[in-house]
């Protein structure tokens, strides 16, 4: 599978890392960084009356994009034979540098990845440690019973 040995919240950590350092958007501030709004009703009516709208920023949309790369990372690690341990050290590598680059740059965003980082390295260790150990074990050929007869 490609997927193994590849910590997946690297991919939203690089999204955000470009979105601050290369192109310098605002990630939090809803009217500058708005990618897409979402219509949403004051009120029950029928039809319903959009006069509202949320905005999602661009933060907001790379939370979510690691929110659903955690769940696959999860998939990862239950699946049979589970994450290797150089999946968890990368993860562990991975969230390291999140809680190190939050000291330079306290940004809402990076808190939120560094805790999916978290999750996602302490998850895997736990379902690695709650998997049963099985052993398969090569069994000897088994040796010919001789009969013992009572007549000489």
């Amino acid at each position: 599978m490609y997927l193994i040995a590849f910590p997946l919240l690297l991919i939203p950590f690089a999204f955000f890392n470009i979105a601050v350092f290369l192109l310098d958007m605002p990630l939090g501030d809803e009217e500058k960084s708005a990618v897409f709004t979402i219509p949403l009703a004051s009120e029950a009516t029928l039809p319903p009356i959009f006069d509202r709208s949320m905005p999602v920023t661009l933060g907001d949309l790379i939370v979510a994009i690691g929110i659903l790369l955690l769940y696959v990372e999860m998939i990862k690690s239950v699946r049979p034979g589970g994450k290797s341990m150089v999946d968890h050290l990368l993860s562990f590598i991975l969230f390291l540098v999140m809680a190190g680059e939050l000291v330079f740059v306290p940004r809402a965003t990076l808190l939120l990845l560094a805790v999916l980082g978290f999750v996602d390295f302490i998850t895997g260790i736990s379902v690695r440690l709650a998997q049963p150990r099985i052993r398969f074990e090569r069994m000897t050929p088994a040796q010919p019973v001789h009969q013992v007869s009572d007549h000489p």
